[in-house]
Order: structure tokens, then C-alpha cells, then sequence
């Protein structure tokens, strides 16, 4: 008889001008961040992952939380050094990672992304794995965009990514996106 081993881990909720966050610790690294209304999909990859978890409310984990409000507030380079441990294949891991070397306010393609960590052709794989990002803003995949500027598909929601973007002083104008006065998150 096989023996289940329960996961425990740290789960804290911020609110944002984007809606809630929800970041979930391991105890030593970031393991989880994404929006409260994306809550079923937080728990079903950590879920796949651990196999059996349970989350329990604490407030400011390893100081994470205090992190995402400086950065939510201006400071972009808060969370940047955040020990991170999202799981994932080993090319997962490798895209993920290499988002963190995109620099905040700037943004690249997925073609460029791809080159980057060493997969010049995976461009679509490139796409699948940031689709898959489970550590939100920590690996900045809100900074990746289409070949031609254009904003793409965000798991958060394409309105997130403009706001996250925007926040950042990219000009979205220059990304294929709506002028900043446009921006509608209808949350």
C-alpha cells in the first residue's frame, strides 16, 4: 500500500489594482503566484505537482509578500531576486528562467525567447511553456509578445498583461496594444 505524503505549504492574499493575488511558499521559495479568480488552476498545478497539498494562510512568507506590494507600488527590482521553485520539466525550468533575464519595462518575442535559451525553433513550445508559468510576475512572462509587437495570449488575461506592461513604462503603444488610457481590466 502506497504511503501519501501531504505537502504543506504557505499561501498569502494580496489585493492588487488587478485583483487578488494569491503567492503560495514552500517554506524557502516562491512556488506558486497567480490571480484569485485563477484559484481552480493554482491548485490543480500544485496538485499535479506535489499530489497532495494543503495550504495554510500566512501572512508575508519569507517576506515575498512584501516584495510584490514595492514592486505593485514602483519599485520593479523588488522581486526580481525572489527564490523561485516552479517544478516543471527541465525545458520548462529553462524558459522560465530564462524569462527572468528579460529586464522590467522591456519586452521580447517568443522567437527571441526561444533563441535565447538555446531552442531557436521552439518558438510554440517557447509559447506552451510561459502558458504554464505557475510563479506569475516573479518569471515575468508578461513580458513576452508577439513577433510583430502584438499582445498575446496571458494566463492572467490579456488585460493583466497591459496593466503589468504598462506599470512597467512599456510603451504598449509600441507592443500592438491599446494606449495606456484605454486599458480596461473590468475586474
Amino acid at each position: 500500500m502506497a504511503i501519501s505524503v501531504t505537502t504543506e505549504l504557505c499561501i498569502d492574499r494580496l489585493p492588487s489594482a488587478i485583483g487578488d493575488l494569491l503567492l503560495v511558499s514552500d517554506g524557502a521559495s516562491l512556488c506558486a503566484l497567480d490571480f484569485a479568480d485563477y484559484e481552480a488552476r493554482l491548485l490543480t498545478l500544485l496538485k499535479k505537482r506535489f499530489a497532495a497539498v494543503t495550504l495554510t494562510p500566512c501572512a508575508n512568507p519569507q517576506g515575498f509578500s512584501d516584495r510584490l506590494k514595492a514592486y505593485l507600488e514602483g519599485d520593479l527590482h523588488s522581486f526580481d531576486q525572489v527564490p523561485v521553485n516552479p517544478g516543471g520539466t527541465a525545458f520548462q525550468q529553462q524558459v522560465w528562467l530564462g524569462l527572468r533575464q528579460i529586464p522590467a519595462g522591456t519586452v521580447v518575442s517568443y522567437a527571441e525567447l526561444a533563441a535565447k535559451v538555446g531552442k531557436p525553433t521552439a518558438c510554440r513550445a517557447v509559447g506552451m511553456a510561459n502558458s504554464l508559468n505557475p510563479v506569475a510576475i516573479a518569471l515575468p512572462c508578461h513580458r513576452v509578445v508577439g513577433a510583430k509587437g502584438q499582445l498575446t495570449g496571458y494566463a492572467g488575461g490579456i488585460e493583466r498583461k497591459q496593466w503589468l506592461l504598462h506599470h512597467e513604462g512599456v510603451d504598449l503603444a509600441l507592443a500592438g496594444a491599446p494606449p495606456s488610457g484605454q486599458l480596461s481590466l473590468g475586474l
